[in-house]
């Protein structure tokens, strides 16, 4: 089973579509950092139109995963390792506060895809995974736990930061000898939210959160 979109695609607009699938090309770095962005070239290849395309990109600058220059058009912009501070000092605070509402909070429904996850994560050998499928696992856990949350605020600020985390992680996660054992410390935050053990969830994404920026300052 592969990880889903937090999204449900049947009934998006176009513009939410491309903005979707434009974003996912530059967590991933499918769109390589600093690359000119085409949107013709995006468009035939998403086949839809340019419009659509040029509306998703209004909102990926808000992202801050794309930036366009007068009279030199959009770029995705560069994974600067030294953003990682700020973006850290932002989620180490942000994450356990959703895995706390997450674990105080959550209705059945989510609870019940969170025992899920626990199961596919604890039978998975993410050695044998593709980078891009390690990468997304990573994502929809993130993503299931800010859902989880019942904030919508809170959700959308995480994920945008996520994001920009995303990306530092794919430019080194080829270097990182042991990045199962970050991905895998999902399963207990997971299981701390779904025993609802709010102050446990807590120090769990916290922890998870620091040893995530720790990481990546190593291999600098």
């Amino acid at each position: 089973m592969t990880a889903a979109s937090e999204e449900q695609p049947g009934n998006l607009s176009m513009a939410e579509k491309a903005y979707l699938a434009i974003r996912d090309q530059l967590i991933m770095l499918d769109i390589p950092p600093m690359t000119a962005i085409d949107d013709a070239a995006l468009a035939r290849s998403l086949e839809i139109g340019r419009t659509p395309v040029r509306e998703a990109l209004k909102r990926l600058e808000i992202d801050r995963l794309v930036v366009s220059y007068p009279r030199r058009g959009t770029f995705a912009t560069a994974v600067d390792i030294t953003d990682l501070a700020y973006i850290s000092d932002l989620r180490v605070h942000l994450e356990p506060l959703a895995a706390r509402r997450a674990a105080e909070t959550a209705g059945e429904a989510d609870l019940e895809l969170v025992g899920e996850l626990v199961d596919q994560l604890d039978s998975m050998d993410f050695h044998s995974m593709a980078r891009d499928e390690v990468m997304r696992w990573d994502l929809h856990v993130h993503r299931t736990i800010y859902h989880a949350a019942g904030n919508p605020h809170l959700e959308d600020t995480l994920i945008r930061y996520d994001n920009l985390a995303t990306r530092i992680f794919c430019v080194f996660l080829d270097r990182m000898q042991d990045f199962d054992s970050h991905v895998m410390e999902h399963s207990a935050l997971l299981r701390a939210i779904g025993s609802r053990k709010p102050d446990k969830a807590e120090q769990l994404a916290r922890e998870h959160v620091l040893n995530f920026d720790k990481a990546m300052r190593s291999l600098v």
